[in-house]
């Protein structure tokens, strides 16, 4: 009893300030007690999402949608709007909600993302739907602008690389005028560009004086999951390679924009030449490799499929390392799928014939169509299971002579079925490039002439003296469900210039 007394009277003087806290205490616990026992009243609401403000390319494939609380998947499944549609799917990991994208985003287009209307999956303590509507959510991202590169071919754009911003329809010429450029490969985002030159004064019929560098786009995406980078001006040139002590041929930039390869011929050994990787940081390697002849890196940019006698060899982007594979019976690869798990691929045939295939990493090999023209190029549509190729068939010309008229065509690639949509200038060396979201192609038309080119001239892959050249750009109207691409018209550009290239 007289423990009891002292607990008792040690009660009775407290401090007010302890008796105002015990008092609190004694509050939150019912308050706690009162929020478990009812549930949680707040209303279910998104906490971020993952391309807010955002400026995406087409190598942007999903975006997430995090919530505070569990929700119904149907009910966001079925009220989530994005304007401009974008087709896609759906899957959930707890309270994210991925979306993938079944086609590319437009290029030069604004979207807005709206969320009204989804429930919560809370329950009443009886086991009832509680049926707590989400806050509106409103969010915004949008896509880089349509734009490409190509050389010029006026007097004071002769041998430049310029900028062409569609979207904004700037352009901008990015390298000197005593620079005669030769051919050149777009980095990921499109912020700078590798290009290989060389001046004027060497720029001739069977001289190789080109290096390689590098020059700055001004161009500085806001890319989801990346960190914010300094803008550059456009036309900042870096040297990347240099010529003194060998000839620097063709060359190819990896997709992820981390190794070039370089064909390379020693000035004092000319027999020895052969491919040499670059990657940042590190000085210039040969591979060390057989010799071969056309060469792409692939999808995956972990190695580069080089023609090798008779076939395509699949090496890896180091030193002395033996071939991944070997694909016997084809000349040239002219394009990896997006994802690298096709490749559209020339073989030559014993009747002098020639196929285009398709080769997937599964084994199958599928021969697309076959022509006594040539084949050009092939490029796969991102939008859908089809090529855009360029060939040629043969016609009688002047004096009987068999020539080669340029067509454009597409391939249908689950029917194996090539379909002409276009006849092109009487010329060989065209140039195309299908749009990362596959709405537009771009190709020149050059005008050439006989006569031997003379030094300071801009000259094609034949040899031949440029003298003019037109860029024409191609609309394409992606197919939908049960109906066929509708034929476009091709637009002529105010844009005198060869080689013409999308940005990524």
């Amino acid at each position: 009893m007289e423990r009891r007394s002292n607990k008792a009277d040690k009660f009775k003087y407290l401090q007010p300030v302890d008796r105002a806290a015990i008092a609190l205490m004694l509050v939150l616990i019912v308050l706690i007690g009162l929020l478990i026992w009812n549930g949680d009243r707040t209303a279910p609401r998104v906490r971020n999402f993952s391309w807010q403000n955002q400026q995406v390319g087409a190598e942007d494939t999903s975006f997430t949608l995090n919530f505070n609380r569990p929700m119904d998947h149907a009910s966001v499944e079925a009220n989530l709007q994005i304007d401009p549609l974008l087709p896609g799917k759906f899957s959930w990991a707890g309270r994210r909600m991925a979306y993938t994208l079944t086609a590319p985003v437009f290029y030069g287009t604004n979207y807005k993302v709206q969320l009204q209307g989804a429930k919560d999956k809370s329950k009443t303590e009886s086991g009832k739907e509680n049926e707590k509507l989400i806050d509106p959510f409103y969010g915004q991202f949008s896509t880089r602008d349509r734009a490409f590169v190509y050389i010029g071919v006026e007097p004071q754009e002769k041998g430049r690389l310029i900028l062409y911003n569609v979207t904004q329809q700037k352009k901008t010429v990015l390298t000197p005028a005593d620079m005669a450029v030769n051919d050149f490969k777009i980095y990921p985002e499109g912020r700078k560009i590798l290009f290989s030159a060389a001046d004027w004064l060497s720029q001739k019929p069977g001289v190789f004086e080109q290096q390689l560098y590098t020059v700055t786009t001004g161009i500085n995406p806001l890319s989801p999951g990346k960190p914010e980078t300094k803008p550059e001006a456009a036309g900042k040139i870096n040297l990347v390679l240099d010529s003194k002590n060998f000839q620097n041929m063709k060359f190819d930039l990896s997709p992820d924009g981390q190794a070039i390869i370089v064909q390379r011929v020693n000035r004092n050994k000319p027999g020895e030449f052969g491919l040499w990787v670059i990657k940042p940081g590190a000085p210039p390697q040969p591979l060390e490799n057989q010799p071969g002849g056309d060469f792409l890196i692939t999808a995956d940019s972990g190695a580069v499929a080089v023609a090798q006698g008779q076939g395509i060899a699949i090496l890896p982007m180091t030193p002395k390392a033996k071939p991944l594979d070997f694909l016997a019976q084809y000349a040239k690869v002219f394009s990896f799928s997006k994802d690298g798990a096709s490749a559209a691929m020339l073989k030559f045939n014993t009747n002098y014939t020639r196929s285009l295939f398709l080769v997937t990493n599964q084994g199958v090999q599928k021969e697309l169509f076959k022509t006594t023209g040539s084949i050009l190029d092939a490029q796969f549509d991102p939008r859908s299971d089809t090529l855009y190729c360029l060939i040629t068939r043969l016609q009688k010309g002047e004096q009987d002579q068999d020539q080669e008229q340029p067509l454009l065509a597409t391939v249908d690639l689950k029917k194996a079925k090539m379909t002409p949509i276009l006849a092109l200038p009487n010329q060989r060396d065209i140039q195309m490039s299908l749009s990362q979201d596959g709405l537009a192609l771009l190709f020149d038309q050059l005008v050439t002439e006989k006569k031997l080119p003379k030094t300071g001239a801009l000259t094609t892959n034949d040899g031949q003296a440029i003298v003019n050249s037109l860029l024409w750009l191609l609309p394409i109207t992606p197919p939908t469900e049960g109906s066929k691409t509708q034929q476009q018209q091709p637009q002529q550009l105010p844009l005198p210039g060869f080689r013409p290239s999308w940005l990524p």
